[in-house]
């Protein structure tokens, strides 16, 4: 459905009303059951075109009108006395906001819904705030780049913030916190450089808990904190990418060096975030003056070597497995410059994940929408825009029969991207001015 916007990234949003008629009495268990239920009947209709009876119009209205009903009373959960109910019904909208694309539904309710995710933010325990975090990033990706998930961005943003310094919140909702704030901000607040410096500067104070001491000591990690350090610092790379060139040359010699030392943490899952941070960083500077270097790439690349031929007994396997395969990928982009292409399959069409920028872009989403992604760069304009894939697809048999060569789908890739690049550019030369 054409509009007419201001937003940032994906100027129209689609018309993705899917749902359940919900009956009185009806748990939220229930009602996440129906709701998913129907939008796995409903999927197909809404992915190919195809001639239909009369009968088959007003039954997939039907289905529509009921999983909005099931939606609404969800929503009406939120603010219930039960703590229990107010959980179910966020997961509830989680596994719909991830599933489907409700632009049309969701314009109209959008404050009612940050409403009650600004309170169980404030008031609920750890799990509601971490759930609440989750729906809210949701929400801003459901809402895309426009006006509508700026103004949620603006009145949640301190909120994520508070949660995500406050040492005595739970684990569990600061990583949700920080996950959630790197999305909304890259989403909702991308030609915003104060909320963008004060997002990452908010990210950075938590992360940078695990750089070494003065004498080059890496700090004993308390239990939990290795998880948050990698949402923290994963949240914070995708801002990177934001970032003004004159920014990023701060950001590179402040970081890099304590980066790499954190390599030698003795969790595997924040090695390997460290990993591909480092690895990004390099290729931002890289597209910034092609004759950067890494201060002290020797030392650099053999910890890489170290970690890519890793052997340790006392390490699980899988563990071991993946940790090998993340660093062979970063030494061999920091020696050479070469990135192991990956391709996205979703319906009859696919993206190319070729450089670490967009694959810190596409697993950021990924986090987020998990089992959902692959419908939403098929149906979400926000995500088409981001991965230059232009306006969903309305395809019929005939069209869907006709195969485009991989390598012409590539090179169409390619093309958007490179043009999105450049758009890109000339947002971050406005932003270093605020920046």
């Amino acid at each position: 459905m054409p509009r007419s916007k201001k937003g940032k990234r994906g100027s129209s949003k689609p018309g993705g009303k899917n749902g359940v008629k919900g009956e009185s009495g009806a748990s939220d268990e229930d009602l996440a059951s129906d709701i998913l239920s129907h939008y796995s009947s409903a999927s197909e209709s809404a992915s190919v075109l195809e001639e239909g009876t009369g009968v088959e119009l007003v039954d997939e209205q039907t289905a529509q009108e009921e999983t909005e009903d099931k939606l609404k009373q969800c929503i009406d959960n939120l603010m219930d006395k039960s703590a229990k109910t107010r959980l179910a019904a966020l997961e509830s909208l989680r596994q719909a906001f991830s599933s489907r694309v409700l632009y049309d539904f969701l314009i109209e309710r959008r404050l009612t819904i940050s409403d009650c995710l600004e309170r169980s933010l404030k008031k609920g325990g750890g799990e509601e705030q971490a759930a609440a975090a989750t729906v809210f990033a949701l929400l801003c990706v459901q809402l895309g780049g426009g006006d509508e998930g700026e103004e949620g961005f603006k009145m949640l943003r301190p909120i994520l913030s508070t949660i995500l310094i406050d040492s005595g919140a739970s684990i569990s909702a600061r990583q949700s916190c920080a996950r959630a704030l790197g999305m909304c901000c890259y989403v909702s607040a991308a030609e915003d450089g104060e909320d963008l410096v004060k997002s990452m500067t908010h990210l950075e104070s938590v992360f940078m808990s695990s750089y070494p001491n003065r004498e080059g000591v890496l700090p004993t990690p308390k239990p939990g904190s290795p998880g948050l350090y990698s949402a923290a610092l994963q949240a914070w790379a995708l801002l990177v990418t934001l970032c003004p060139a004159s920014r990023l040359s701060v950001l590179l010699d402040l970081h890099l060096p304590k980066l790499q030392a954190c390599l030698e943490s003795s969790d595997v899952n924040y090695r390997i975030a460290v990993g591909e941070t480092i690895a990004l960083l390099v290729e931002l500077g890289r597209d910034i003056d092609t004759d950067f270097e890494v201060e002290d790439s020797d030392s650099l690349c053999e910890c890489l070597k170290s970690l890519a031929t890793d052997g340790n007994k006392h390490r699980a396997k899988n563990d071991r497995r993946k940790q090998r395969s993340i660093f062979r990928e970063v030494l061999h982009y920091i020696e050479n410059e070469d990135f192991t292409e990956e391709k996205i399959r979703f319906g009859v069409e696919g993206v190319y994940i070729d450089s670490w920028m967009r694959r810190r872009v596409y697993d950021a989403f990924k986090e987020i929408l998990e089992s959902g992604v692959r419908h939403h760069l098929q149906f979400n304009p926000l995500l088409r825009d981001i991965f230059g894939l232009g306006p969903p697809l309305i395809l019929d048999a005939a069209v869907k029969a006709s195969k485009i060569s991989r390598f012409e789908k590539h090179l169409f890739n390619s093309a958007a991207f490179k043009a999105r690049t450049k758009l890109r550019n000339k947002v971050r030369d406005k932003r270093a001015d605020v920046m």
